[in-house]
């Protein structure tokens, strides 16, 4: 109840503000006067340490946007301030954007030079909220290097310069991400919330294992959080039946967990997470959500990295999905996050080895065995066979190692029979694998960074498809023919590295995955390092 108190002090504060910095002694308000010299001037000074907004009133000869007597000020302070009021529904810190923290207090002002500084610090403010809410309040590489994504910044003087011109209230409206899992992430952090507010899911379930036809006051625990959770209706039946199974197997789908219906450590671990927790996880998801606010492509591939899965969208559905593997959790081998677009696919790919592979894992066995890696092959820097007989292994280390190993293609190749490419500084492509074995494991991180696919015939089937007559007849006549077959792609495909625990699907229902490489966990460190909290929680 505490939180809720504070929530609304803070809205209606923030709702005053609009009449405090308009009003000089307490009766009589101080509008800017448009020429006014005193003001003008103070504009000028205020505005001088940020290139964007002093140009900014220079060009529009230092007349106000918040400050006047107009209809249209009035209109993008009350918007503003709404906006502003509203930020902890975004996830984002109200005390960025609260009058506490400009530098003239509004109930002080008492002249033209007042409200000149005053007129600059709104702008300021309201261009720190625009950025925040559309793309991000953290930049993702200084978080986490390996999130290589280029967030989709929007200049600073456009934003300050249409909203100028716009109606101000469409403006702001428009400022977040107008997705729809925006939307859907939004919905349930209200909902967690709202939940939390009522005291969250109840107890823990305190047991290691429970099974169908369990009885008794663990089971009681049990059926009590999927009630509130919202698997199970609300019953008082003390035995773990079929319903309680259904509803486990459920919980378990939205968790990426194997679908047994049992209650394992696994299972209840999961169950046991608190909503605090959950509430953590979607308000980095919204985070994440912002930093892609950008067109994705009618047609794009989605590349869920925690999820171990791709996707084919085309105009907003599923076309194609795969199980994938993604890159093992050790250091240089987790798979970055970034997005590129793809321009070819190759059949029967031939493998170059990286050289970070070839000096960390080959070359020192090779310098043990020089009959060992036999699937690989060696080439001078001319590109010729070198056969190995010829080569004292011994002469050199990791770093002077003059040869490049290649695997040739055929059934056995590291890459399969074909791999999609998207040309990126970070080498990572799509392939298929003739490791088909690891497909089968519910934690599926153990690449190098690459992103193996489980069914990728089904994927060049779908990317042929707009641009040869029988794509199937194509695809296997080269697959037959055996040798290395670069295809361009007339329609080149956006594709998209992304990292989300959290996600929703289109009935809203969200799904969790694991922080497999404990990125999520930084974000939300340095989101709370920005002020950004739990504490705005209504009830």
């Amino acid at each position: 109840m505490m939180a809720t108190g504070l929530f609304h002090l803070r809205r209606a504060v923030l709702g005053a503000l609009c009449a405090l910095f308009l009003m000089a002694g307490g009766a009589h308000p101080v509008f800017a006067q448009n020429g006014s010299s005193e003001f003008v001037e103070a504009v000028a000074k205020a505005a001088a340490g940020d290139r964007v907004i002093a140009e900014f009133y220079e060009a529009t000869g230092y007349r106000p946007i918040w400050t006047d007597r107009s209809s249209k000020a009035t209109q993008r302070r009350a918007a503003f301030l709404k906006a502003a009021g509203d930020a902890p529904s975004h996830g984002l810190p109200s005390d960025r954007y609260r009058p506490e923290i400009l530098n003239i207090n509004p109930r002080r002002v008492r002249s033209e030079h007042d409200l000149g500084r005053l007129e600059v610090e709104l702008t300021r403010l309201f261009l720190r909220y625009a950025r925040d809410v559309q793309t991000g309040i953290l930049v993702p590489g200084q978080v986490d290097e390996e999130i290589a994504r280029m967030v989709p910044y929007r200049e600073r003087a456009a934003i300050l310069s249409d909203f100028s011109r716009s109606s101000p209230q469409a403006f702001i409206r428009a400022l977040p991400p107008s997705s729809r899992e925006y939307a859907q992430l939004r919905k349930a952090k209200e909902r967690l919330e709202r939940l939390i507010g009522r005291r969250g899911w109840g107890p823990k379930v305190r047991a290691s294992l429970l099974k169908p036809g369990a009885e008794g006051a663990e089971v009681v625990q049990l059926r009590n959080r999927l009630v509130a959770m919202g698997y199970l209706g609300r019953n008082a039946r003390r035995v773990y039946d079929l319903r309680m199974q259904q509803a486990v197997a459920v919980f378990q789908f939205d968790h990426g967990l194997p679908v047994d219906g049992v209650a394992g450590p696994v299972t209840l671990r999961e169950i046991n997470v608190e909503p605090t927790k959950r509430l953590s996880q979607v308000m980095v998801a919204m985070e994440r959500e912002r930093w892609i606010n950008m067109p994705l492509g009618d047609r794009h591939v989605w590349v869920n990295i925690p999820d171990f899965h791709v996707r084919l969208v085309d105009d907003g559905k599923v076309t194609y999905v795969t199980r994938s593997v993604v890159g093992a959790r050790g250091d240089n081998r987790r798979t970055p996050e970034f997005s590129d677009v793809m321009e070819h696919m190759v059949i029967n790919p031939t493998w170059y080895v990286p050289r970070s592979i070839t000096e960390k894992e080959y070359f020192p066995r090779l310098k043990v065995d020089p009959n060992s890696v036999a699937h690989l092959t060696l080439f001078d820097s001319v590109g010729e066979v070198v056969e190995r007989d010829g080569v004292e292994f011994a002469m050199f280390d990791e770093k002077t190692f003059p040869f490049e190993l290649k695997q040739l293609p055929g059934e056995n190749n590291a890459l399969g029979v074909v791999k999609f490419m998207f040309p990126n500084r970070h080498n990572i492509y799509l392939h298929d694998t003739p490791h088909k074995q690891l497909f089968g494991e519910d934690v599926r991180s153990f690449s190098h960074g690459c992103i193996r696919l489980h069914d990728p015939i089904n994927l060049a089937y779908a990317l042929l498809k707009r641009q040869v007559e029988d794509p199937d007849v194509f695809i296997h006549e080269r697959l037959e023919a055996g040798d290395e077959l670069v295809v361009q792609l007339e329609e080149h495909v956006p594709v998209h590295l992304v990292y989300r625990t959290v996600f929703t699907q289109t009935d809203g229902k969200i799904q969790f995955r694991p922080d497999i490489y404990g990125r999520d966990a930084r974000i939300w460190e340095a989101l709370k390092s920005a002020g950004v909290s739990l504490q705005d929680i209504r009830s």
